[in-house]
């Protein structure tokens, strides 16, 4: 019975040194591809077609404001505003009729100053990889900015080098860890599963459909 025990537990470390390993040799990848892409200052960022806003929430538990939600919105404003982008394609989950990120992501671009014609949205970004993949497939882009928090940016970038798209990322002001370390130790996982989909699984989006013209005169 001992000597059971002590294989299991041996198992046990061996898998746990794995798991560690692979969380973070993802990330390490996943940041390297990223390097040098990710910008915080809307006058050094390269000009592009389009910028991709990845969506989340307006509200979180409690009918509270999602900051990570409203520092982005900030930050697409401010792209546009800056003419380094000629369109925005706003990318989030709208899963059912009481949940629409897109058209809330719409919303407070417009009341920032975005114009309602230059903004396109996808209603079917449910993964961050169906929002890069879609963004190309479907919306006809081969270049554009991610606007997002610096982590988030990192992995689409990576995501977008692996698809043949040309990206950068506009890092979005970060909401601090204590406010939302569930949705840091997510990236963690989320980082993995990047890695896996691309270079293990051949993860594709869940729907595609027919082509929509984004307005770029």
């Amino acid at each position: 019975m001992k000597i059971i025990l002590k294989r299991w537990w041996v198992w046990l470390a061996v898998l746990a040194v794995a798991g560690t390993g692979l969380v973070f040799g993802s990330e390490w990848w996943v940041a390297e591809r990223a390097k040098g892409r990710c910008l915080d200052d809307v006058n050094a960022m390269p000009e592009a077609p389009v910028a991709l806003v990845l969506g989340t929430a307006a509200h979180v538990a409690g009918g509270w404001s999602n900051y990570f939600f409203k520092y982005r919105m900030e930050a697409a404003a401010a792209l546009f505003k800056a003419g380094k982008v000629k369109a925005l394609i706003v990318s989030g989950d709208n899963g059912t009729h009481s949940y629409d990120e897109p058209t809330d992501m719409k919303l407070a671009l417009m009341k920032l100053g975005v114009p309602g014609e230059k903004i396109v949205c996808d209603y079917a970004g449910f993964r961050t990889l169906d929002s890069v993949v879609r963004a190309k497939e479907v919306f006809g882009q081969q270049r554009m900015i991610f606007v997002s928090q610096r982590f988030h940016n990192a992995r689409a970038i990576y995501l977008a080098r692996a698809f043949g798209i040309e990206a950068y990322g506009l890092d979005a002001k970060d909401v601090p860890v204590a406010l939302s370390v569930k949705t840091f130790l997510r990236e963690k996982l989320a980082c993995v599963k990047a890695v896996l989909d691309v270079n293990v699984l051949g993860t594709k989006p869940r729907f595609l459909g027919e082509k929509v013209r984004v307005p770029l005169e």
